[in-house]
């Protein structure tokens, strides 16, 4: 689910707790928690239902003043089910966070991360990327995804893309612009630069 600003802020104020989408099939599973872009929210139900069964209530509480202001901002074919997200701010950090920010690596958490960035590796169009990219990364904190995308020959998306993948492992985290590596991606690509990898 895409958690645009106007929802994002308004999850996190706690004056947002439903969210209206059109989809072919629902994108969220209630009981389950989703990065918002700047926190956590936790899917509380998910109802299919018409634009005549949205009141004044339910439009307040998407952050809108009125049901014609929120039927104005639906995205998607008219045609598509109306999904109703009934979600909240969970008040605890990012686990992508957490596990990003343990610095130090077992023998086991290596062994983890080299099998997983491997399968990475077999199964990418690129060949072996994963260790390019960490690198790249390391080498150039800050610096805008175009320039690392060249650098390695890759279109922005497909480097953003791949990027997001690290990310979900802990090894790097975004800035406002660029990307640098996380204290877990610091410690794995020491590792790989000590044993050749």
């Amino acid at each position: 689910m895409r958690f645009e600003a106007r929802l994002r802020e308004g999850i996190e104020r706690g004056t947002i707790e439903l969210a209206f989408r059109r989809w072919k099939r629902s994108q969220v599973v209630a009981g389950r928690r989703y990065r918002t872009g700047t926190g956590m929210a936790e899917v509380d139900a998910v109802d299919v239902v018409t634009p005549a069964d949205i009141d004044q209530a339910q439009a307040k509480r998407a952050g809108y003043g009125t049901v014609d202001e929120l039927l104005a901002d639906l995205r998607g074919d008219p045609d598509l089910p109306l999904y109703r997200v009934r979600l909240h701010r969970v008040d605890e950090p990012d686990p992508r966070a957490r596990l990003a920010a343990r610095q130090a690596l077992s023998e086991d958490d290596l062994a983890k991360l080299t099998a997983r960035l491997a399968r990475m590796d077999r199964s990418a169009a690129h060949g072996p990327w994963t260790g390019a990219v960490l690198a790249q990364i390391a080498d150039n904190p800050g610096t805008v995804s175009t320039v690392l995308a060249e650098a390695l020959g890759w279109e922005r998306q497909d480097f953003k893309l791949h990027v997001r993948r690290l990310k979900e492992l802990g090894l790097t985290t975004s800035l406002t612009v660029g990307y640098e590596l996380s204290p877990r991606g610091n410690a794995y690509l020491q590792h790989l630069r000590c044993t050749g990898g």
